[in-house]
């Protein structure tokens, strides 16, 4: 009736099975893996090896949020509940705080996937293409007298 092993599996008061994912967790249990350090106004925060479900709960969230408190929470996930604070008393502009966390979630999920420099340029890219400021093309050439690329004109002779 169950895909469950044996060992995972506990009788519940009422008679019934219990899938026991601690059982089940611990089997599978790896090395954590370490935290990818990094300084910013002078303090160094270590980010969790994996991103916390909190993280991801509350990215869901944000993105549909305007709430301040909303936004420190899920920061508060990465980088400790008091980080938010310590940056704007610092003067963190919007586009720094979009920069650190594009880093950070990238690393966190592969780390040395990004570095701090393409995290900046990706950054860039996001909010040029949402103001839909595309990056700028050089001018083509406009016909007129004395263009050299143009064909002579024929006389229609042969």
């Amino acid at each position: 009736m169950t895909n469950l092993d044996d060992d995972q599996l506990e009788q519940d008061p009422a008679g019934g099975e219990v899938a026991d994912f601690d059982a089940f967790f611990a089997e599978q249990a790896e090395p954590e893996p370490q935290g990818i350090p990094l300084r910013l106004f002078g303090r160094t925060y270590t980010l969790p090896g994996t991103l916390p479900a909190l993280f991801a709960l509350q990215l869901h969230r944000v993105q549909h949020s305007s709430r301040p408190e909303d936004v420190r929470r899920l920061l508060g996930a990465l980088f400790g509940p008091d980080a938010v604070d310590h940056w704007t008393e610092r003067g963190m502009s919007d586009r720094k705080l979009g920069i650190v966390l594009l880093w950070a979630t990238a690393n966190v999920a592969e780390p040395d996937s990004v570095s701090m420099q393409r995290a900046a340029e990706l950054y860039d890219e996001r909010e040029q293409a949402k103001a839909g400021k595309a990056a700028p093309r050089p001018a083509k050439p406009k016909g007129g007298k004395g263009n050299a690329s143009k064909k002579p004109r024929s006389s229609g002779k042969r």
